[in-house]
């Protein structure tokens, strides 16, 4: 069973590590742009503080986060063993409903897996670059969800 909850100040250090590991894990061709520490100040001075940030829990430890900035789904991590569980599903359930006109993120070409789950939840490819304009110079592609319009009574 796990619990989803804003974040607090409190939580950045755990929440920070627990984006460690599943960067490492989802993406070890990728080359990090900050050293572990450097991700660690950003969590707690700027991921928290100045951006919606939820973070899912089983039995007290970390096991998903989601940062939302404005309408763009800026990190959705989980902890690699949580994988393939629904976890991911329901956080992007959770982030549909906190921006119910629309969502668009950037996520690594290479990151296969995340592309498809995005695609399975509604997502489109919008652009696609050559990395030129993000830290880690990898080629990547934004993804847009926009909202069904509701039918017309007849």
């Amino acid at each position: 069973m796990t619990e989803l909850r804003r974040a607090v100040a409190q939580d950045a250090t755990a929440l920070a590590e627990l984006w460690l590991r599943s960067y490492t894990a989802a993406l070890p061709g990728v080359r990090r742009a900050h050293t572990d520490d450097e991700v660690r100040d950003w969590f707690r001075h700027v991921v928290v503080p100045l951006h919606e940030t939820w973070l899912a829990s089983a039995q007290g430890a970390p096991v998903g986060l989601l940062v939302l900035d404005g309408c763009e789904l800026d990190q959705l991590y989980l902890a690699p063993e949580w994988r393939g569980r629904g976890l991911g599903d329901r956080l992007l359930t959770h982030a549909k409903s906190r921006r119910p006109d629309g969502l668009s993120l950037w996520t690594f070409q290479v990151n296969a897996p995340a592309i498809r789950f995005y695609a399975r939840h509604g997502f489109v490819v919008a652009e696609r670059t050559d990395g030129s304009r993000n830290e880690e110079r990898e080629p990547d592609v934004r993804m847009a969800w926009t909202p069904s319009p509701a039918p017309h009574p007849v």
